[in-house]
């Protein structure tokens, strides 16, 4: 079980490991009583890699700012895991960072110590300059200086860099664990070292023998949200806008949009990234996207769907098929595209913002009001969908006369879901009155 990086730091601390001035933040308005001065950085807690790819990694100027991002973190998904805390910390200007870690080699039955010259998230670079040094017999000071000098340190670097190696040694003994890994090691231009991220493996086999380490691995387990999402349950604050992307980072822009334009999000979902299926690992990407929707059209307190998919031509039609069909079906209506072979439907929709039921021949009008009545008889939320190519004008005509608007740029996108659920808020409020 990997620890979250703010209790891998707080056994760095006890252990006499540099880290800089940090502070748990459970929710956005934490922030307001933050005891760093800023700048900061804003780090998700979750037990994956690629957070600072994936979004989850902000680097704030001042309050207003850091609550923002707080928001988009906390409703960001990694790997399919949400945080249930963020880390806020210093910021920290490193002239160069280093890679060190001590690992149980299970294959040698021995602690290895590795160590890279080139430390950060480019994985492709930290393995070509590793090096590696198995501790063959009691460890003495003397492993953590070969490493150091295999890296290429020089002068008093050698002395600091094989300080902070004993310390994480024996860090790994005393807790019996599998891994301790910094990643990076800043190191200032005045020759200051500091840990600026650190990963811990705990070993299962051990936390009877550490009861301290067992109730760090309780919180991760209770506070996890598993890869796939409980029925009918979502990652959500107290917002009416649902939120449908295909990537980590598309979903943080939208987010961030959405706050910047004084929406509330309620809930935020990733159906697809680079092959990873967020919903269910073996649902196709078409039963994904069904899911999605689903989730997000039971959900309470939705009143507009944001669908943000970023795509080529065919992946965006098939998409808005798939949604055409969908709200079909939710109106009792039997689907009439084919996701596998497109149909000719004469166009009569341009891809502007707003629906041009006056182009419509007699027959599809007709069809449109007969729809418009039925969505009005549905609780359903309304859509907005951003394609940003890709052929859909047929797909757009079958759904004229509804609330579905397609649109092709994602600041205007934002700006329509925020209008339609300020305006369903306000319909709310006087129909109440």
């Amino acid at each position: 079980m990997d620890l979250l990086e703010y209790q891998a730091k707080a056994l760095f601390r006890e252990i006499g490991i540099p880290v800089l001035p940090s502070q748990c933040i459970d929710r956005p308005a934490d922030l307001k009583s933050l005891q760093i001065p800023y700048p900061v950085v804003l780090k998700s807690q979750v037990p994956t890699g690629g957070r600072s790819r994936a979004g989850g990694i902000r680097f704030v100027e001042n309050t207003i700012d850091a609550i923002a991002a707080a928001r988009a973190i906390f409703n960001l998904s990694i790997l399919g895991r949400y945080p249930q805390v963020l880390l806020a910390e210093s910021r920290y200007d490193a002239d160069q960072e280093l890679y060190l870690a001590v690992i149980l080699d299970y294959s040698l039955g021995r602690p290895v110590l590795l160590g890279s010259s080139q430390g950060g998230i480019c994985v492709e670079v930290l393995i070509e300059h590793l090096q590696k040094v198995v501790v063959e017999e009691k460890f003495s000071p003397y492993y953590a200086r070969r490493l150091a000098v295999q890296m290429g340190l020089q002068d008093n670097l050698i002395e600091s860099v094989s300080g902070i190696i004993q310390k994480m040694y024996q860090l790994f003994v005393q807790k019996d664990l599998d891994l301790v890994e910094i990643n990076p090691l800043g190191i200032s231009a005045t020759g200051e070292v500091m840990a600026l991220d650190g990963k811990i493996t705990v070993n299962d086999s051990a936390l009877g023998r550490h009861p301290e380490l067992a109730t760090l691995v309780s919180t991760i387990v209770n506070g996890k949200l598993e890869r796939q999402l409980p029925k009918n349950q979502l990652t959500s604050t107290e917002g009416n806008i649902g939120i449908l992307c295909n990537s980590s980072c598309l979903a943080a822009t939208t987010l961030d949009l959405l706050y910047q334009q004084q929406g509330e999000p309620a809930s935020c979902l990733i159906v697809e990234e680079d092959g990873i299926d967020y919903l269910h690992s073996d649902f196709s990407e078409e039963q994904q996207l069904q899911t999605a929707l689903e989730k997000l059209t039971e959900a309470q307190d939705i009143e507009v769907i944001l669908v943000n998919i970023l795509s080529n031509a065919a992946k965006s039609e098939e998409v808005a098929k798939l949604i055409t069909n969908y709200i079909l079906s939710q109106l009792e209506e039997v689907p009439v595209l084919s996701v596998a072979n497109r149909i000719e439907i004469p166009t009569g929709i341009t891809s502007s913002f707003r629906h041009q039921t006056s182009s419509l021949n007699p027959t599809t009008q007709t069809k449109s009001a007969s729809l418009k009545k039925r969505f009005s008889q549905t609780a359903l939320p309304r859509f907005v969908i951003r394609l940003a190519v890709g052929e859909i004008d047929s797909t757009q005509e079958i759904l004229a006369g509804i609330p579905v608007y397609w649109m092709d740029n994602l600041d205007e996108a934002v700006a329509q879901a925020v209008f339609l659920a300020e305006s369903t808020e306000q319909n709310s409020r006087q129909q109440k009155n």
